[in-house]
């Protein structure tokens, strides 16, 4: 039992709220897999976030004034607090089940949509998290500051999902070996884009 200070009040958990705007049909109980990527997450880093919303396809009029055109759907936009609107996040549905494209690729984001999903809230809440919570980041180191806090939560949680799996067991005494081949193809294509 915590102990409570005297004439403070406790701190009211809030749970964000998910809002479902989409046509399209979803996976099962994707509010429940919602719930349990946040959950995986402190909920320091994303307190204040009102809900995340499920649309279809992401029509922002910000999008509109863009100098460089987008490649393909916006999958995630994240609305800052303005005035007294809580921030909140926008999730495109479209772009994570791909309904329009063909069968292999419907087939290939409906078996990949969980781990999508939760790269995508986790980005979405670093932003939120390094945009309002911590001041000592330049504008100009966010974007790489986000990309590694996205992808130190989603290998973790990835980690923690599969580690009783098959898979998982035959593919861990090989990890350190793939990691080095791959830092080292990506430093190939570097090189040779240059």
């Amino acid at each position: 039992m915590a102990i409570e200070t005297a004439g403070q009040k406790a701190a009211k958990i809030t749970k964000v709220r998910v809002e479902n705007a989409s046509t399209l049909t979803l996976p099962k109980d994707v509010d429940g897999t919602i719930a349990k990527i946040l959950d995986y997450l402190p909920i320091e880093q994303y307190r204040g976030v009102e809900k995340i919303k499920l649309v279809d396809f992401i029509n922002d009029p910000r999008l509109k004034n863009l100098d460089v055109p987008l490649k393909g759907d916006l999958p995630g936009l994240y609305h800052p607090r303005e005035g007294s609107r809580q921030p909140w996040f926008e999730v495109s549905m479209g772009a994570l089940l791909q309904p329009t494209e063909g069968f292999m690729k419907k087939f290939m984001a409906k078996s990949s949509f969980k781990g999508n999903l939760a790269g995508l809230i986790f980005s979405l809440v670093g932003q939120h998290y390094f945009l309002t919570q911590k001041h000592s980041v330049k504008r100009t180191a966010l974007e790489p500051q986000i990309r590694q806090y996205a992808e130190k939560n989603l290998r973790s949680w990835s980690e923690k999902q599969n580690e009783k799996s098959v898979r998982a067991k035959i593919f861990k005494p090989f990890r350190p070996i793939l990691e080095r081949w791959a830092k080292w193809l990506n430093k190939k294509a570097a090189d040779a884009k240059k």
